[in-house]
Formats: C-alpha cells, sequence, structure tokens
C-alpha cells in the first residue's frame, strides 16, 4: 500500500493534493486495494458546482463492491477528470496520478486542517488491517 506524504487524507479514504486555494481529489491506494478491480467510475459532481463538505461526488465499483467518493471539502468543482468513465482501471493502477477525480478551489481552506497527514493515515489503516 502506497501513501503519499504530500497529501491528506479523510478517514473514509479520500486523498487531496493542495496547490494554493485548488485541492484535487481522488481516492486512496488503500481504498483501491479494499475494493479489488475496478470496473466502473461515476463522477456526479459537475464544473462551476458548488460541494458542500462531506457530500458524495461520485460512486466507484468493482467487482466486489460500491463505495461513494465523498468530499471532505467544501468548494466549487473547477475540473473533472472525464478519462476515468472510460477508463476506469486508472483508479487500480495510477490513485494518485491519473486517476485524480475532481478539482475543487477552496470555500474553507480550514477544513483541510482536519485532514490526515500521511503518517496518521498510515496509522489509522493498519488499526484497521488488525
Amino acid at each position: 500500500m502506497k501513501i503519499q506524504a504530500n497529501l491528506k487524507y479523510s478517514s473514509s479514504d479520500e486523498w487531496l493534493l493542495i496547490e494554493g486555494n485548488v485541492a484535487t481529489l481522488g481516492i486512496s491506494d488503500y481504498a483501491q486495494e479494499q475494493l479489488s478491480d475496478i470496473v466502473f467510475v461515476e463522477i456526479n459532481a459537475g464544473e462551476g458546482e458548488t460541494i458542500k463538505k462531506n457530500s458524495t461526488v461520485g460512486t466507484v465499483e468493482s467487482v466486489k463492491a460500491a463505495s461513494d467518493v465523498n468530499s471532505p471539502v467544501t468548494g466549487k468543482v473547477v475540473a473533472v477528470n472525464e478519462d476515468l468513465s472510460n477508463t476506469p482501471e486508472l483508479v487500480n493502477s495510477d490513485p494518485f496520478g491519473a486517476a485524480w477525480m475532481i478539482k475543487l478551489e477552496l470555500s474553507n481552506p480550514a477544513e483541510v486542517d482536519a485532514l490526515m497527514d500521511a503518517k496518521a493515515y498510515e496509522k489509522y489503516c493498519a488499526d484497521r488491517s488488525h
């Protein structure tokens, strides 16, 4: 399982890359490992839409289960990764890169402070694996 040090993580296994006032969101390597082979990705959030903290922005389905993708922060959608609907397997092969889901302009940057850093997320995942 990979955890990237430069990201923030939520307890529902989303990651955020913060660049200035923009957050790029995806699901973690831990989440994609738990789901296994991703066969379908649907992103419900559209460009220009305002997303509230903890609201569902999409769904990821694997051969084993379906899982909602939630935004751990509030913000306005500035980009949507349209490629994922045609290539959902990117979530398995490149969860921190090509499989980003949406980019948000942060409404309340302080919300990021409530998220876990890589070390805390690594411990959180280890605690759930026992």
